[in-house]
């Protein structure tokens, strides 16, 4: 048979796998009628391990094959349920909250809260967001949450992620702690260079002070030198000062170039870290949910069962609504037996037809869900 021939006959099936699958899709339409009405919970696990069971069996050695078409099957059913299952959820309140605030553009100024001092790259990322903002500094993390929390500052401003050194795990952690939404993100390049002070030259310095995450992203240089401390503190803007403050030509800091004009000081070594595309995403966090115009990312953090599947099926919901992921990182839960929890990045609006729906389906699915926002990042 050639080529050509054997093409249209999977042309035909085609057409016949579409008129069924649409068949399908509106049964499952009426099922969730049934279930909205009589206050069902749209996954049946059970009823889908007999379909399965089922089809791998007669499917014999394409069994493999048939298993992962069912179960994208399931999962497209389940998305196109749970858009038609008016049962309540936390996530929807919360998304109506924050799209009732009409707060449609992001502000240019307000009280926002920074750890550090003048010249931190948490500043700079504070006046990338708030052009006419009004910084109110503050010396920990835990610090610009309460700050919010309290009333005290609208907004504050907290570094994520570093493309040379990772996650910022304190961060993370304060998400899970608090009940506080996402609300912008920015990214800044990072450079670093050493400080110290007129006059100090490299082979005097004995002890370099930084925040860790900026010591991890100089790791090569700092292991080539000899006998020298490295010492981690709250800030690289901090670590400035404190050289500045010592009088100490033994002590240098890792901090950025406007460090330097700030606090009387010179740069001993401008190319000291690893990598020169060394970015830091920062987030705008408030206490209240609220969804600015142009909200195009949405962050998440969930936990799940500890079974074979269970993120593959976190996984497949976005796929059947093609939405791409843009992160995905585990983290421990402190004082628990190896339990994780999930961070989620998506490429997506909640006012896109099908997403919301889709993280309804995401919560009632999820042994923990929490919806961190819906913003742009600039």
């Amino acid at each position: 048979m050639e080529l050509s021939e054997i093409r249209d006959k999977i042309d035909v099936i085609d057409d016949q796998l579409l008129e069924l699958f649409l068949q399908r899709m509106a049964l499952s339409d009426e099922v969730a009628a049934y279930k909205n009405e009589h206050h069902l919970p749209i996954l049946n696990k059970r009823r889908e391990r007999e379909i399965l069971a089922r089809v791998t069996q007669k499917a014999g050695e394409n069994e493999r094959y048939a298993y992962h078409l069912y179960s994208t099957l399931f999962e497209l059913a389940r998305s196109r349920q749970a858009g038609l299952i008016s049962a309540p959820s936390k996530v929807a309140e919360r998304v109506k909250t924050a799209l009732s605030s009409n707060s449609e553009v992001f502000p240019q100024t307000g009280m926002v809260a920074c750890q550090g001092v003048e010249g931190a790259n948490s500043q700079a990322a504070c006046d990338k967001l708030f052009p006419r903002g009004n910084i109110v500094y503050v010396k920990t993390f835990s610090a610009v949450v309460s700050a919010v929390e309290s009333g005290l500052c609208q907004f504050g401003v907290l570094p994520i992620e570093n493309s040379s050194n990772g996650s910022v795990r304190a961060v993370y952690q304060l998400l899970q702690e608090h009940d506080l939404s996402v609300v912008r993100t920015t990214r800044q390049c990072i450079r670093h260079e050493l400080l110290a002070l007129p006059g100090t030259r490299l082979e005097d310095i004995r002890e370099i002070y930084s925040h860790e995450q900026a010591l991890g992203q100089c790791s090569k240089f700092l292991g080539g030198l000899k006998d020298v401390k490295a010492t981690p503190c709250a800030n690289t803007a901090i670590a400035a000062e404190m050289v500045s403050k010592s009088g100490s030509r033994h002590t240098a800091a890792i901090s950025s170039h406007p460090c330097a004009a700030l606090y009387g000081l010179e740069c001993v070594n401008d190319h000291i870290q690893d990598s020169d595309n060394n970015y830091t995403r920062f987030i705008c966090i408030a206490k209240d949910p609220v969804i600015y115009a142009g909200a195009n990312r949405i962050g998440l953090v969930v936990a799940f069962e500890n079974r074979p599947g269970a993120l593959y099926e976190i996984i497949s919901k976005l796929a059947a609504m093609d939405i791409n992921m843009t992160k995905l990182e585990s983290c421990p839960v402190a004082g628990s037996d190896f339990e994780y929890v999930f961070f989620v990045d998506l490429e997506a609006s909640v006012k896109a037809p099908g997403v919301l729906a889709m993280l309804e389906e995401m919560e009632r699915s999820c042994a923990r869900f929490q919806f961190l926002g819906n913003y742009a990042e600039v």
